[in-house]
């Protein structure tokens, strides 16, 4: 450092100070210029990025709490559709008792129905089998008794007696 000083030149010196006083305004006019206006735009892209960024992150904790949202209430849909599907199984299930008792109920009035038809008819027919039989041995009672001619008498008088009587 001492050589320095001791080798120093004022002409020298003035001129490296002349040349780099214009070096400095050569690149502070066509450099600088540029470069700064390089990194300030760099500097902008920077800060539009990082604030595209802050937004996407909040965009995408939207996207999160929507997506929460709808998943909520697809699985409350859901849950509803399966208690409308279970009620109305139910209301199936119920509805197919009653219909099949209401049937049953029926088939077992038309059989009690048919039963007593039956019993009727079978009860008419034994009181014609009955007032047939009946007629028929009354006939040949009143045969008997109207091809005797001393008991056909007998029983005039008889019941003429009965009327008198009366």
């Amino acid at each position: 450092m001492e050589k320095l000083i001791n080798q120093f030149e004022l002409g020298l010196f003035f001129w490296q100070v002349l040349i780099f006083v214009g070096l400095i305004l050569l690149l502070k006019k066509f450099a600088w210029k540029p470069i700064l206006d390089a990194v300030n735009d760099r500097e902008e892209g920077i800060k539009n990025a990082l604030l595209s960024a802050e937004n996407a992150r909040k965009e995408m904790q939207n996207l999160q709490a929507d997506n929460q949202r709808i998943l909520q209430e697809a699985r409350l849909e859901r849950d509803n559709m399966l208690k409308d599907a279970r009620e109305m199984k139910d209301k199936m299930v119920d509805d197919a008792k009653t219909e099949a008792q209401a049937q049953g109920q029926k088939m077992i009035d038309q059989a009690k129905a048919a039963i007593e038809s039956e019993k009727n008819a079978a009860m008419a027919e034994l009181k014609l089998h009955v007032s047939t039989l009946s007629l028929s041995i009354a006939e040949k009672i009143l045969k008997e008794e109207l091809s005797n001619k001393e008991a056909q008498t007998k029983l005039v008088e008889k019941l003429l007696g009965d009327v008198k009587l009366n």
